[in-house]
């Protein structure tokens, strides 16, 4: 309690005070009143915090990754779009200019794929909208290269060989 006309100290400085082995001031210590902020007040509506999927999807969004991160999950979830039997003899290799390039084990496997092409284009555009497949190419094996070395003689390659 104040004497004579003192502003009351709250007890918690006066017991700070006394351990520093200060004396309490004569200082108002009542207590300043706060602006309120409306805008940035603790428990308003909107100030709600967001999942860490929207604070991801938002961050992607802004620093323009939507696109590489798209075309990323297409390569890695080629086995659950194109199904586990043809993924097991097809693999995505390049995506350049919206065309979209996939090996396959035989030409066999290029040549059914190529019948699918529409159905699996569907597929993309509906997962994967922001990856930019407007194409898909399948090709085949590579064939075995008869030029090695940094010198290759022109020519018609293993016929000159063998007659």
């Amino acid at each position: 309690m104040a004497e004579h006309g003192e502003p009351e100290i709250p007890e918690t400085v006066a017991t700070y005070l006394r351990l520093r082995g200060l004396k309490p001031s004569s200082k108002n210590w009542k207590r300043k009143k706060r602006i309120v902020d409306d805008e940035n007040a603790p428990f308003t509506p909107g100030r709600d915090p967001g999942s860490l999927g929207d604070v991801l999807a938002k961050l992607t969004r802004d620093a323009g990754w939507e696109a590489a991160l798209s075309r990323e999950d297409l390569v890695l979830q080629w086995a659950e779009l194109a199904g586990p039997d043809t993924a097991k003899h097809s693999e995505p290799v390049s995506l350049e200019g919206g065309m979209l390039t996939v090996k396959c084990d035989s030409t066999a496997w290029a040549k059914n794929l190529q019948y699918m092409r529409a159905v699996i284009i569907t597929e993309i555009g509906r997962r994967y909208p922001e990856a930019g497949v407007e194409n898909i190419r399948f090709v085949g094996p590579d064939v075995p290269s008869w030029k090695w070395g940094p010198r290759v003689a022109p020519g018609r390659g293993p016929r000159d060989t063998y007659g």
